[in-house]
């Protein structure tokens, strides 16, 4: 159930930040729930092991490499998914700040990021 939530508040922020932003275009509520969908798989299976690649990088970078994994991830998605894209390098940029942005909000209203209570057995 948390998972379902969790994927429809993440379409709602691929939404907002397709209303907010020109350069990323979402066909229809349909593809944002795909885009959140491929999203989160990405992050949650391949963007760890880009993390682990990059650590040379990231760690000289002060840690500014990962928001070029944040783009790379986003330019995927919209290499992915039909009826999603994106501009340029710019928009995806600014695409995973406002979902990111958007999700952390619209998860503290709905306390999804919440941890399990540890009196419940």
């Amino acid at each position: 159930m948390k998972f379902i939530l969790k994927t429809l508040i993440t379409a709602i922020a691929v939404l907002v930040a397709a209303y907010v932003l020109d350069g990323v275009h979402v066909k229809d509520s349909m593809t944002a729930v795909l885009v959140a969908l491929v999203l989160g798989l990405l992050n949650s299976f391949v963007k760890p092991i880009l993390i682990i690649i990059t650590i040379p990088i990231t760690v000289f970078t002060l840690g500014l490499f990962l928001l070029v994994i944040n783009v790379l991830i986003i330019k995927w998605v919209s290499n992915l998914v039909p009826g999603f894209s994106v501009d340029g390098w710019v928009y995806a940029l600014l695409f995973s700040l406002v979902v990111s942005v958007a999700t952390s909000l619209m998860e503290s209203l709905v306390g999804t990021n919440q941890p399990p209570n540890q009196n419940q057995y």
